[in-house]
């Protein structure tokens, strides 16, 4: 059974840091093109970061490019976000998902509906 965990969030203050993570079970994330994606209330699920399966390059939203970074672990099978000088702008629901979908890097971060597995979300919330 496919499976994805996103854990990690929580309430910070403005120009604090959180490290999220993303855990697979069913198949493992080294074969997989990884994203973050985060959906504020009211608003569209805006891709964050992303990681490609071919040559493992990485990619960031512009709004979030200094601040955010993303990395793996493949003997843990795991995922994770390094999110730091945290603004309220950030503030959303955060989900990791996984493809094994082959496209340009670019691709991993604003097409979400090329995307097979999705976790669950984890709520990052910033103080004003």
């Amino acid at each position: 059974d496919v499976q994805l965990q996103a854990s990690g969030g929580g309430l910070v203050q403005a120009g604090g840091s959180l490290r999220l993570s993303c855990t697979a079970s069913g198949f493992t994330f080294g074969d997989y093109a990884i994203g973050w994606f985060r959906q504020a209330p009211g608003k569209e699920r805006e891709g964050v970061s992303c990681t490609s399966s071919v040559d493992g390059t990485t990619a960031y939203a512009d709004s979030v490019k200094g601040r955010f970074t993303i990395s793996s672990d493949n003997a843990k099978n795991a995922v994770y976000l390094q999110m730091n000088n945290l603004k309220h702008e950030d503030t959303a629901v955060y989900y990791c998902a996984a493809t094994g979908r082959a496209y340009t890097l670019n691709r991993y971060l604003t097409l979400s509906s090329i995307y097979d597995y999705w976790g669950q979300g984890t709520q990052v919330t910033v103080s004003s």
